[in-house]
């Protein structure tokens, strides 16, 4: 929780701390997939909570593979076009961290149950997610000890990865739920 905390106040010693604690590992791929579902679950809506329940969790499993992909590219940008001293599992554990700011995307779900509060949610979700990105440079940079321009360069590369895959997760499970829908409508 103490790493939590300090990575939510953008200490910058906390990234480093867990580039080098192996044990962290599995605390960071928990820490993804938790932030994962509950993110997945503030973005998405639904009359039928077993279907909104679903949604998310494959919205999950999508961001978490995103997540893998994304970590594995910064990485392989990293150690071959800069020479980087690291491995994916150092990505791993300081992205993993960084990704708690992710968390805040759960606050999607009091606008389902307060509408009017989706015009504060919004700009938070945004604060959020600003402050996830400012994160994860340090992150970055704490994990492959790159330059600044380096470093962005690889996290930009790394998000284009993550975000093709939850693009492509997103019109699968739309494509499924569209299907889905259609094969019920049927009966």
């Amino acid at each position: 929780m103490d790493r939590i905390i300090s990575a939510l106040t953008f200490k910058r010693e906390v990234y480093a701390e867990v580039e080098h604690d192996d044990s962290f590992t599995s605390t960071a791929w928990i820490i993804v997939a938790v932030v994962s579902f509950l993110n997945a679950l503030g973005s998405g809506t639904s009359d039928n909570i077993l279907n909104w329940l679903i949604n998310a969790l494959g919205g999950a499993v999508f961001a978490i593979l995103g997540f893998a992909i994304a970590a594995f590219v910064i990485d392989l940008v990293g150690r071959t076009v800069f020479r980087a001293e690291s491995s994916f599992s150092e990505v791993v554990r300081t992205v993993g961290l960084a990704y708690v700011w992710q968390v805040f995307g759960v606050l999607g779900t009091l606008g389902v149950f307060i509408p009017l509060l989706l015009c504060v949610v919004g700009p938070v979700k945004f604060v959020a997610w600003i402050l996830w990105v400012i994160s994860a440079f340090i992150a970055v940079k704490e994990a492959l000890d790159l330059e600044w321009l380096q470093t962005i360069i690889t996290v930009v590369l790394g998000w284009v990865a993550f975000f093709i895959v939850v693009l492509i997760g997103g019109l699968i499970l739309g494509a499924l739920g569209f299907a889905g829908a259609a094969l019920f409508g049927a009966f």
